[in-house]
């Protein structure tokens, strides 16, 4: 099964509602899709979102990079080297790492398909069902109250709360929230790189004292700033999430040696795919720190091979992959069963995709 062409197109899916953090506003999904074609006639599928405020990725700057740096290096490359692809995937240009990942996606899928068994048990095979939470964008405390409480009764057990753009007022949407919902309802909240470590720990304080009892907290300060995350970590009862920290096997060998943060998030968009969140997995194992899988915001095509990572490893215990359910349509034919909460899959081969429709090939 050797790599013959590799195809690129985009996608366009409007959200259900404005998703805000405290980095953007986005109404609809823009996503660049790949597919790899193969002398069997077998085909891959992949995904990227051009999420620049996050990775730095453009719709432009993932095109091109497939175009001019990825394509030429992995055509001819049989699917059974998968090592051999991977090493020359890495190499093939520096960062990029959604445009790795919408490929890497793609050679798994077709690694499936060789092997003839869906991908989540050939990477372990640990379940095949998950539970995922639902982001609470960012708005007036009253508003994000009314959405919580929405978002239950769609059977949503855990709420995932966008906040990081005002401490002060953080505290108040908490509140607000907590008092909606009742305490039956896991709260967790994202920062988005929105605070100082000051600010972070007096603010996690407050929710602490205030009996809000917050479930963890997700990059409460900027990516690059690791002493600022360990000082969070160090002076809150609150578990901190490392998330846009978190990019590379070696980020995450660095969070975890110091124990920066009391969880990894990983996102395939930022690890360059599969191939190195196995790597990251395999270490938070050694250093038996729990794992989130999460999401940009994606279609069913990427969100599909982090569920069946997800359901493939033990260490990763909470799920963060809403990004299909927040869109008003699902144009792929396939893949990953989302039905709001629950997640599930089935046993097709790879990954599972029939078709996608809608898309416009360049």
């Amino acid at each position: 099964m050797k790599i013959v062409d590799i195809k690129i197109g985009r996608i366009s899916v409007p959200l259900r509602r404005p998703f805000k953090t405290a980095l953007r506003t986005v109404t609809s999904v823009e996503d660049v899709i790949v597919k790899i074609i193969t002398d069997t006639g077998n085909e891959g599928y992949g995904e990227a979102p051009p999420t620049g405020v996050i990775t730095g990725d453009t719709t432009g700057a993932i095109i091109g990079a497939i175009e001019e740096h990825i394509k030429k290096t992995l055509i001819g490359m049989d699917i059974d080297n998968l090592e051999e692809i991977m090493k020359r995937l890495d190499k093939s240009v520096v960062k990029n790492t959604s445009a790795k990942a919408a490929i890497d996606i793609a050679i798994y899928d077709l690694y499936g398909q060789l092997y003839n068994a869906p991908l989540y048990k050939l990477m372990g095979g640990y379940r095949k069902e998950l539970q995922t939470d639902i982001t609470i964008s960012v708005n007036e405390p009253e508003q994000m109250a009314i959405d919580s409480l929405d978002a239950i009764k769609l059977g949503y057990e855990t709420l995932k709360i966008k906040v990081g753009m005002d401490a002060n007022k953080d505290l108040e949407r908490m509140k607000a929230i907590r008092q909606a919902v009742g305490y039956d309802v896991n709260l967790r909240i994202d920062a988005n790189q929105g605070w100082s470590p000051k600010q972070a720990v007096y603010t996690l304080r407050k929710m602490e004292d205030t009996g809000l009892n917050i479930e963890l907290v997700e990059q409460p300060v900027p990516a690059h700033d690791i002493e600022g995350l360990k000082f969070v970590t160090d002076n809150i009862h609150t578990p901190v999430l490392a998330d846009e920290s978190v990019f590379s096997p070696i980020d995450a060998l660095k969070i975890l040696q110091i124990r920066a943060a009391d969880l990894v998030n990983i996102k395939l968009m930022k690890t360059g795919g599969l191939h190195n969140a196995l790597k990251i997995c395999s270490m938070a194992e050694i250093y038996g720190v729990e794992c989130m899988i999460g999401c940009m915001l994606e279609a069913k095509i990427s969100v599909t091979a982090a569920v069946h990572l997800a359901c493939a490893k033990s260490i990763i215990t909470k799920i963060d992959l809403d990004g299909p359910v927040l869109c008003s349509e699902d144009p792929i034919d396939g893949g990953a069963i989302f039905e709001n909460c629950k997640i599930s899959l089935v046993d097709d081969i790879g990954l599972g995709f029939k078709n996608v429709r809608g898309v416009r090939w360049i």
